[in-house]
């Protein structure tokens, strides 16, 4: 049996206020139906906008390889909305790779819930609850959860691409750093996990150990140790070369 999702409360943010701020950087990016997307060059032009923000929201940057045609097609088509636009790039395997499978629970938490809901998470304990829901019933029941929750479908609706609510408030010289770049796809506990988990193996006839697979065109330690050595040694030998010479020269001089 399922636990139901914990109660999370709220913790006082700018994102629960309203802004009154002129619209601008974090304004609202409402997005063209598909059928007035057909009509004319600047429907077109705008959608194209809006599916550019949309991967720069989820993805921060997307390559020619991590866009996703077909759902592209769809939604210039009409046959879907932006809301289920940003699902399918979720659950993409972009995002699964890259995202998902280099993180914890308690960080795609944080991850998912910055990029969909556009604030950060109340707390510990909203990453605990939506950490339970990811371990009993996967990745896509807690985009299904934020994405039909009141307060998405409240800000965002079916037509609009998240963003980063309350980022600049009036009075304020400096915004707060826009959460792409408050929260990289992973983290350094992530990279040192995997050189530790790099595969090793013992060649005991030969009395060493393969290299791990991260670090198959560096150099061997040994052959980079020898390099650095005979560089510092060379460069003795040329440094008293030139001295000597200096002194033969100066020597000749005198005479």
């Amino acid at each position: 049996m399922a636990l139901p999702l914990l109660k999370v409360p709220l913790l006082s943010m700018n994102a629960r206020v309203e802004s009154f701020s002129i619209p601008g950087e974090e304004g609202s990016r409402q997005s063209q139906t598909a059928t007035r997307s057909t009509t004319g060059t600047s429907d077109r032009d705008d959608l194209d906008i809006q599916v550019a923000q949309a991967y720069r929201q989820i993805f921060f940057h997307a390559f020619k390889v991590d866009r996703e045609a077909e759902l592209e097609s769809q939604l210039r088509a009409g046959q879907i909305t932006m809301r289920d636009f940003i699902r399918g790039l979720l659950l993409s395997r972009k995002f699964r790779d890259g995202f998902y499978r280099c993180n914890s629970n308690y960080r795609i938490v944080e991850q998912i819930v910055g990029r969909v809901l556009g604030r950060p998470v109340h707390g510990d304990r909203e990453c605990m609850a939506y950490s339970i829901l990811i371990a009993q019933r996967g990745l896509a029941a807690m985009v299904d959860e934020l994405l039909e929750s009141e307060e998405y479908l409240g800000l965002f609706g079916y037509d609009t691409v998240p963003y980063q609510r309350s980022r600049v408030l009036p009075g304020r010289p400096l915004g707060t750093m826009p959460f792409n770049q408050q929260a990289p796809r992973y983290g350094a506990y992530w990279r040192d996990t995997m050189a530790k988990r790099a595969p090793v193996k013992l060649d005991w006839q030969n009395g060493f150990a393969q290299r791990p697979a991260w670090l198959a065109d560096a150099p061997a330690p040994w052959a980079r140790k020898l390099w650095q050595n005979t560089v510092a040694a060379g460069g003795f030998v040329v440094t008293g070369l030139i001295l000597w010479i200096a002194v033969a020269m100066l020597s000749t001089g005198g005479n």
